[in-house]
């Protein structure tokens, strides 16, 4: 490593002083506060799911018609990931990450005081709007502080947030429903965010590496290297590294540039298929369980298993990910989820023991979006990573819309549990048959190949 009065002397290369130092406070405290924004961003996300059976049953809107609502925050998703993504790449992390925060507090505050069908979907459509935009931007701006060895431990820790949310999304409904009712639910979720939005403005800073692939803010980038590196300040020339260099026309057509054609389409399959099965189980679970007789609180608790699991497979993922490689990991992962909705569709079980099955369903399929999630950040330079994440998911937010309308199509035709967990099953097969191809076109440039810190495949 260069010394101090070397770097000084030279052009200081961010990517390689990020790449060769430890991480300082500043930088934990970045990605702890993107951490924050996610773990809201996921209790926004899960509430309606908690909810629904407590809605249809106070304004009498009847379950089945709950797939277009349940959707409609998941279009809201989509298009904000699609759009905001090269808002990022051109014009920064920090401001698009403030104002979808601020977005999905609002319109979840709005929801609480809804009450017919059209009223619901409009606000869960803004809401998602606001939803959609916060995750690409916050795992761009975090991705650009963490050094690339821990790239893949430190992001699926971070996807944390998303399961976490859920999780407390659905405790929170299960404990606030019989007290205060399901519209206190929404008012939280809504107060929690514009608490952080205020914290964010004054602490989240801008990636540096955006600012020294874009160069023209000298005074703004020394501020933040004296956070990371006193040291090194005054930096002299700074540069932004091998990310990339800055990009003019549609960022989207970089995602196919370079040879990343063939992995740009390998990591929408799966966020696709994962997604689909991830809202698909989370969105009609506790309806589907109150049909089977179980109490609206019981149905909210499996389902919160699922988030619950999921906390626990993003923090070991990263780990899994370094020791085995993505390719034989998300193999094993679809191959666990299929066999474990296969049985919950086929066996007549006991509540608790339902409930370490769908602990170890969140486990296994949010683990692999956190898996997907860190091989997309990695995968992409700087100059498109916020376009390549967002594209990613909002791609798989297509299978997250799709799911929930499924699920009310199905039941509108008599389908049973026993059915769409069948249903389920298929999609986990898909998603591992889609992992399986990688590896008959691994002589070309993939996010499944073998990359410092993700191991070997």
């Amino acid at each position: 490593m260069a010394s101090t009065a070397e770097r000084k002397s030279e052009a200081l290369n961010v990517t390689d002083l990020i790449d060769e130092r430890p991480m300082s406070k500043f930088q934990i405290w970045t990605v702890v506060f993107g951490g924050l924004v996610l773990v809201l961003d996921g209790f926004d996300g899960q509430t309606i799911n908690y909810l629904t059976p407590s809605i249809a049953e106070t304004t009498k809107i009847p379950v089945h018609s709950f797939g277009p609502i349940l959707s409609a925050s998941l279009i809201g998703l989509m298009v904000a990931a699609l759009t905001t993504g090269p808002v990022a790449d051109r014009w920064g992390r920090k401001w698009p990450v403030i104002l979808s925060t601020f977005s999905f507090a609002l319109f979840s505050l709005l929801t609480a005081r809804a009450n017919t069908r059209s009223e619901f979907w409009t606000l869960r459509f803004l809401t998602g709007l606001g939803l959609g935009g916060a995750m690409p931007n916050v795992v761009a701006l975090a991705s650009e502080y963490i050094p690339k060895r821990l790239l893949a431990v430190v992001i699926p820790i971070l996807f944390v947030g998303m399961p976490l949310g859920g999780t407390i999304s659905g405790f929170t409904s299960a404990a606030m429903i019989p007290v205060w009712g399901w519209r206190a639910v929404f008012v939280v979720g809504g107060i929690a965010p514009l608490i952080i939005t205020l914290l964010l403005v004054i602490v989240l800073p801008e990636s540096i590496q955006f600012l020294a692939l874009e160069g023209n803010d000298p005074r703004r980038i020394a501020k933040i290297l004296s956070r990371i590196s006193p040291e090194l300040v005054p930096p002299g020339i700074v540069v932004a590294g091998s990310q990339g260099e800055h990009l003019r026309g549609v960022p989207v057509k970089y995602l196919f540039a370079e040879g990343r054609t063939a992995g740009t389409i390998l990591l929408w399959i799966p966020y696709f298929m994962n997604l689909l099965l991830i809202y698909f189980l989370s969105g009609w679970l506790p309806a589907l369980l109150r049909d089977e007789g179980m109490s609206v609180q019981a149905g909210v608790t499996a389902t919160a298993f699922i988030s619950f699991g999921g906390i626990l497979g993003c923090l070991v993922e990263g780990h899994l990910l370094k020791r085995w490689g993505a390719y034989a990991v998300l193999i094993g992962e679809y191959a666990i989820a299929g066999l474990l909705i296969l049985s919950l569709a086929l066996l007549s079980v006991s509540f608790p023991v339902m409930l370490a099955m769908t602990f170890s369903t969140g486990l296994t399929i949010i683990g692999a979006q956190g898996g997907l999630n860190a091989l997309a950040t990695r995968f992409y330079p700087v100059s498109v990573r916020s376009t390549g994440v967002g594209w990613a998911l909002g791609i798989g937010r297509i299978g997250s819309i799709v799911g929930p309308l499924l699920g009310g199509l199905f039941l509108s035709i008599g389908w049973r549990t026993r059915d769409l967990l069948l249903f389920a099953t298929v999609v986990a097969a898909l998603a591992f048959i889609s992992i399986l191809i990688s590896n008959r076109i691994r002589g070309r440039v993939t996010a499944y190949s073998p990359a410092p810190g993700l191991g070997g495949d």
